[in-house]
Order: C-alpha cells, then sequence, then structure tokens
C-alpha cells in the first residue's frame, strides 16, 4: 500500500483514477444501502476510486467502490474530510510498484504493463495504471485473473503530438491482453482507440455526462475537482 506523506494528502487536487482510502465506512452515503459485499473489513482495505459527477456541495466526492469481481460495483458519496490518503495512477508508475508485488507477474496484464511502462516513460508522458491492475498494485488485494484488461490513464491537457499518437497506436497493440487507455485532458476523459479510428467525433466523458466533441480538448464550462481540505 503506497501514501502520501500527511501535508502531501491535504496539498493534492483530486482527479478522476485516483484511489482513496477512508477513514470511517459511515463517511459514505448513497441512494441504495450499501451491497453486501462492501463490509466494513472490506473498506477498510480497499481504496474507492474518484469518478466523474457534479456534486453541488464541496463537502462530499463522488467515489466508486469496487469489490472482487467485474460485477462488484457501487457509486457513492464520501465526505471530504474522511480522506486517509491518496494514490494518483502516476504515482505507481514513479514507484514502479509492480517490482513490489511479484505475486501478481503471472498475470498477463501485469505482464503488458512492465513491457510498455519504459516506452511510455521515454514519451515523456504523465500516466498509469487504472481498473484491476492499478487497484491491485496499490492495494495488495487479489482482485486480478488470467482475462483482466490493462486499463490505463494518460494526463493531457493539451492535444498529443501527432508522433506520439503514432507511437501509442503500435505501443498498445498487445497480444498479452487487451489495453485500454484513456485520456484525461482535465475537461474530461476519452477513448484512445475511438479518438484514433477515423470518427468524426468522440465521447467525452465529463462532470456534467457524456458529450460527443470534434475536439476533447476544447475548453468546457464545468467545476474542477477540489482539493483535500
Amino acid at each position: 500500500m503506497y501514501k502520501y506523506r500527511p501535508h502531501d494528502a491535504i496539498e493534492t487536487v483530486l482527479r478522476p483514477h485516483d484511489l482513496l482510502w477512508i477513514t470511517d465506512v459511515e463517511s459514505l452515503i448513497s441512494e441504495l444501502p450499501l451491497p453486501a459485499w462492501a463490509s466494513p473489513e472490506w473498506l477498510v482495505a480497499a481504496p474507492v476510486v474518484m469518478r466523474r459527477e457534479q456534486v453541488d456541495d464541496a463537502q462530499w466526492l463522488p467515489v466508486g467502490l469496487r469489490g472482487q469481481t467485474r460485477s462488484e460495483r457501487f457509486k457513492a458519496l464520501l465526505s471530504v474530510n474522511a480522506v486517509a490518503h491518496c494514490v494518483p495512477p502516476e504515482f505507481l508508475v514513479s514507484a514502479e510498484a509492480w517490482k513490489l508485488h511479484g505475486q501478481y507477474d503471472v498475470f498477463p496484464a501485469v505482464q503488458a504493463l512492465v513491457n510498455i511502462a519504459p516506452l511510455l516513460n521515454t514519451m515523456g508522458l504523465c500516466w498509469g495504471p487504472t481498473g484491476s491492475v492499478g487497484f491491485a498494485l496499490a492495494s495488495g488485494l487479489p482482485v486480478l485473473h488470467d482475462a483482466s484488461d490493462l486499463d490505463l490513464v494518460v494526463r493531457a491537457s493539451s492535444p498529443l503530438p501527432l508522433a506520439t499518437v503514432k507511437l501509442l497506436k503500435t505501443l498498445l497493440v498487445s497480444h498479452l491482453c487487451r489495453i485500454d487507455m484513456q485520456i484525461d485532458t482535465g475537461n474530461g476523459g476519452f477513448a484512445f482507440a475511438e479518438w484514433v479510428s477515423g470518427r468524426n467525433s468522440v465521447l467525452l466523458k465529463t462532470n456534467t455526462g457524456p458529450i460527443l466533441t470534434a475536439d476533447p480538448w476544447a475548453k468546457i464550462h464545468q467545476p474542477p475537482f477540489r482539493p483535500i481540505r
């Protein structure tokens, strides 16, 4: 498990895909009761993930809970005061977290991550693993299996250079597992594969909902994500 130092956790601005550990299960609220798999014991060990949603009250953060299987997902709101610490996907890269979890080397998704990490790093991208791979590397919990995909996020506040796009298209062709890359522009997130498919527009997921746009980097008026206080 990785932690920011306490002052780092206070200073950091939370973004989609960041993993959060909570201090109190009672700090979660939702329209429906928590599912049985989201037990207090599980939520002590398992992080929740920041998701995209406009929340008018600054005291609450939109988060997603996940269990050990793909079907175990649940949306909730988390009190901003209940965040113990945060691990963003890019921290897992700088820490080379896969080297600290040798038990995951048998999974194709982790093998694919090990293979492409040096190449992505040489491209100067701000990136990291998300989904089940990021969750497992950050928490040490047994959520990976042989058919797990490798989900990645690239933080890019400006359009990617054409040379970078071409390299990414080649790099993401893996025979080990399916690789799904999301580009986070700061305004929203979109699927890299859809963007390079030749379509005239791409689906951009924003805080206020998905939109079709020809330019995913165009400015969109929406509330920014807030720092932990």
